[in-house]
């Protein structure tokens, strides 16, 4: 299983240069970047379980930008979108950036999308949170069909666009590979649906156990399995192992440069005891 660190980079935080070459540097596999685009400030802002949201959540950098930021300075990690709320994003717009992102890292971008949870915000964008599972879907259909074909052209209820010509295309075929974020029936549906792999949340081990089942169940197969948020756990990364996650991304608390390279740091020694 490999390790990576997955983050909120926000506008006082440790940069992003810094934090992907220290992320290489110390031979991690991976850079999993957060999205919102910003956080309303009524009550439905808050967390799904209660309680109000820290303020990286709205001082988070665009993941485009600084996942691009990050392949300049790299030569080796993956780039992760983790996730992209890709509900509230253009589909040929993201179609476009997704495949710079890949064509400038040389094949290292991985596109983690998911439905989002926080209903004030995608009603911001246009989106109305009972229809946004089918556009989400649609949106992934349109952008792969953008990826990979030309002309293409897509016709659904909530994307319709005619033959049209988009490069650059992707690096790696006959696509980026695609994580699909949630916990939830509809989110296992999406995973099989798409011939994805499945982005979890630290959920408890019997919960990622039920989801992984089924998602095995459906497809027939395995799929690929990795994180975001993984706690700092040599327990929690042997369960993980178990089931089979080709990577575990661990999360890096929103700091400042000096404490963020000391985590890094910190970090990097336990994965090579937990190794050895």
């Amino acid at each position: 299983m490999e390790f990576g660190i997955s983050t909120f980079v926000n506008d006082d935080t440790i940069d992003t240069v810094t934090l992907a070459r220290a992320i290489e540097e110390r031979g991690f596999h991976a850079l999993a970047i957060a999205e919102h685009t910003h956080i309303p400030a009524s009550r439905e802002s808050a967390y799904p379980g209660g309680g109000e949201l820290p303020d990286y959540y709205y001082r988070t950098l665009d993941p485009f930008v600084t996942l691009a930021a990050a392949a300049a300075v790299t030569s080796r990690i993956e780039l992760i979108t983790g996730i992209a709320l890709l509900i509230q994003r253009d589909p040929i717009i993201t179609a476009k950036e997704t495949a710079s992102i890949d064509l400038i890292s040389g094949g290292r971008f991985v596109f983690g999308v998911g439905a989002g949870w926080n209903l004030e915000e995608m009603r911001h964008h246009g989106t109305d949170p009972k229809t946004r599972g089918a556009l989400l879907d649609e949106r992934i259909e349109a952008i792969k069909a953008l990826w990979t074909t030309e002309p293409a052209e897509y016709h659904g209820t909530y994307v319709d666009f005619d033959a049209s010509y988009l490069r650059p295309k992707p690096v790696q075929k006959p696509h980026p590979p695609i994580l699909v974020g949630g916990d939830s029936n509809a989110t296992v549906k999406r995973v099989i649906r798409h011939g994805a792999g499945w982005m979890s949340n630290p959920l408890p081990v019997d919960r990622l156990r039920m989801r992984i089942d089924q998602i095995r169940d459906g497809a027939g197969h395995d799929v690929p399995l990795s994180t975001f948020g993984t706690p700092i756990d040599p327990g929690y990364w042997d369960a993980l192992q178990q089931l089979g996650y080709r990577q575990a991304n661990l999360i890096l608390p929103t700091r400042p440069r000096d404490e963020s390279l000391r985590l890094l740091d910190e970090y990097a020694e336990k994965v090579a005891a937990y190794r050895g």
